[in-house]
């Protein structure tokens, strides 16, 4: 809160202040980018913090100087997905997008849609945004790719999917566990032991990776490590569907 503080007194004085000229911060260009951009951080942390209802009224204030600002609208749309509006959420992601077919917009519009159960709109929109080369965070729409595979039942696509993102990013929990589920699924135990091990060294334990660590221990015969993370299953996650699968195995 103290980052948000700061830009809060920045624009307290450029917008009050009059500076030596008698010039008008707001009336020149480099004075409205720099009232836009503290106006945007602002926003961000609020929606950071969680204080959605805050991180408006600097958002409108960036629209009131340009109704198209595609970041704006993106964060507002950030904002009304936090709040549960999807109507007003999607209908800001639509206006970001055509002011500005950014990627990022693209990544976040697809999470959007994923969370909203939508998943054949979620992969378009992912794939989509995978195009981009240049992208700092493909790896992640790689990841987000294969999540939504797995939830429209294509699991060779998703296997093939977290497999990029893993050439992108090698240090992706989420990655690694599907992509270790899916080996155990494949009955290549070898591969899913590999991947298995490497998200433990990274990760800390969820039911999904404690089936599949018992599983793997059976597989091996590793009776005590079995019987280790059964347990574990059964003190953490007792009404888990990984909890059950794991009973009906016994």
């Amino acid at each position: 809160m103290l980052r948000t503080g700061i830009i809060i007194v920045f624009l307290s004085l450029l917008m009050g202040c009059v500076t030596s000229g008698e010039v008008q911060p707001m009336r020149t260009e480099e004075g409205r980018q720099q009232a836009r951009q503290a106006y945007i951080e602002l926003a961000i942390g609020y929606l950071r913090e969680g204080m959605t209802g805050q991180a408006k009224m600097p958002l409108q204030n960036v629209l009131k100087m340009n109704a198209n600002d595609s970041e704006a609208l993106e964060i507002l749309a950030l904002v009304f997905q936090m709040e549960m509006e999807p109507e007003l959420a999607e209908k800001n992601f639509k206006r970001a997008l055509s002011s500005k077919r950014d990627t990022r917009i693209l990544n976040n519009y697809g999470g959007f849609l994923f969370e909203q159960e939508r998943y054949e709109e979620a992969y378009s929109v992912f794939s989509e945004a995978a195009k981009d080369t240049m992208y700092l965070s493909r790896s992640r729409v790689f990841e987000s790719l294969g999540m939504t595979a797995l939830r429209l039942e294509r699991p060779d696509d998703a296997y093939h999917y977290f497999q990029r993102a893993m050439r992108l990013d090698a240090q992706q929990p989420i990655s690694l566990l599907e992509l270790g589920i899916l080996s155990y699924e494949r009955k290549d135990y070898i591969a899913a032991r590999r991947y298995y091990e490497s998200f433990v060294s990274i990760s800390e334990h969820n039911a999904r990776s404690l089936l599949l660590g018992a599983r793997l221990a059976k597989i091996f015969e590793d009776r005590d490590q079995a019987a280790s993370l059964g347990l574990q299953l059964k003190r953490l996650y007792p009404a888990s569907a990984e909890y059950q699968a794991y009973r009906t195995e016994q």
